[in-house]
């Protein structure tokens, strides 16, 4: 069986929703003929702990686990945080936080972190990396990011090694929309093209989870045209089976969003006709799953919404899904038009009408209108006909179980192949 080294900042038990991915094409790749093992950190302390996740991994992984640089604890001090609070990803760039404290942290998460603020992974994971490599050979190297830093140790173990590097990118590197209406000087620009170029020209192939994503990058690189590939985010069947789906209280509409929201995804009309809605007698509750932004915050309670509002926080990935099964809507929004919410996936298995909102995401309304699973809305619109709609969705199940991390991980087995 050929061998596979997976590079992957988040590992159980991080609750970091972005290591489902890699934690299911690991589980899978054997059935293709490729045994995996993974290299990762310690301890990763921003993202919230589900311990549950710590039953997912298969005993016969390797897991080779190393010391990290993690900046946020330094972050926690500089901003007057307890070291045991739990940072949550909305407050780390927020727009809305003018102290001079937060200002200046993002200053220099913006201008010296370079990819981002896990370089200070990097060192650790190469120095370890090229001793686990001395002495077991590999066949090929996976890099999961963002953080993109798992690229550079890919990139540098390939090169050393002489090892096929396929980096997957789950969000843009250079232009991630967290850069968005922040100002990063042009050296760190420069430096951080050239980073992104080097590891896309080294590649054997770079894996995007959505096309539009895959689009961009082959316009701005020509020399990817020949070397990329496509492999969607996807819902991995086995949490689905006991999952119950019809509502306990059928008189009240349960909207639910999972997954972090942030300041730029804030659909302001929606929440007014909800609110129309709610003056003229219907039962509405919106549950948020995961940290929303300040701003969201403060246009809900402007518009009058915050009582029949719960933000439940961070739950367990099976809690979640347990919400989204008993919910009449689910909520989902896309940040720019190259971005497919993870939760987009296990939205079209569970099989509840799906509010989308994000301009100009043809990618986005194509996979909700192809599955008959619901409606893409602009920003800017009401999404007043959604409820109308609501019991006339026809789900297709054929185009939602493509979509499945099994058929997802065949895909990647055949990149490998290549």
């Amino acid at each position: 069986m050929k061998k596979v080294l997976f590079i992957t900042y988040f590992w159980p038990p991080s609750g970091k929703a972005s290591l489902h991915w890699p934690l299911a094409m690991i589980k899978h790749l054997p059935k293709f003929g490729w045994q995996p093992s993974v290299l990762t950190v310690k301890e990763e302390t921003f993202t919230a702990p589900d311990n549950s996740l710590l039953n997912e991994i298969d005993e016969n992984i390797e897991v080779i686990k190393t010391k990290t640089f993690e900046p946020f604890n330094i972050y926690k001090k500089f901003i007057g945080k307890n070291k045991d609070e739990q940072l949550k990803a909305s407050e780390t760039i927020s727009q809305t936080n003018k102290s001079l404290t937060h200002r200046i942290s993002i200053w220099i998460r913006m201008n010296l972190f370079i990819p981002d603020a896990r370089v200070g992974w990097w060192l650790f994971a190469v120095n370890y990396g090229n001793k686990y490599l001395r002495k077991n050979k590999f066949d090929a190297v996976i890099s999961v990011g963002p953080p993109h830093t798992a690229h550079l140790v890919g990139n540098s173990l390939s090169s050393k090694f002489n090892i096929p590097h396929i980096p997957v990118f789950i969000d843009p590197w250079v232009d991630i929309i967290y850069y968005k209406n922040f100002k990063r000087s042009k050296i760190t620009l420069t430096i951080d093209n050239y980073l992104e170029k080097k590891v896309l020209r080294n590649c054997k192939r770079a894996v995007f989870v959505t096309k539009t994503m895959e689009e961009d990058y082959r316009k701005k690189y020509d020399f990817l045209k020949s070397k990329t590939g496509i492999l969607y985010w996807g819902y991995s069947e086995k949490y689905f089976g006991d999952l119950i789906t019809e509502k306990e209280n059928t008189e009240e509409i349960t909207i639910v969003h999972a997954g972090n929201i942030f300041d730029y995804q804030n659909p302001k009309e929606f929440w007014k006709e909800l609110k129309r809605k709610i003056n003229s007698g219907e039962k509405i509750k919106i549950k948020f799953i995961g940290t929303v932004g300040p701003v969201i915050k403060q246009t809900i309670n402007e518009i009058g919404l915050s009582e029949f509002t719960e933000y439940l926080g961070f739950l367990s990935y099976k809690e979640m899904l347990k919400h989204l099964s008993q919910a009449s809507y689910l909520l989902v929004c896309a940040t720019e038009r190259r971005h497919l919410p993870g939760k987009l996936f296990e939205y079209l298995r569970i099989g509840k009408p799906i509010i989308a909102f994000g301009d100009d995401n043809e990618e986005l309304k194509k996979i909700i209108e192809d599955a008959g699973a619901g409606k893409l809305y602009k920003y800017s619109d009401t999404a007043e006909d959604i409820f109308d709609k609501g019991n006339s969705f026809i789900f297709d199940k054929n185009k939602i179980e493509i979509y499945e991390r099994k058929n997802i991980a065949k895909g990647l087995s055949g990149i490998l192949e290549r």
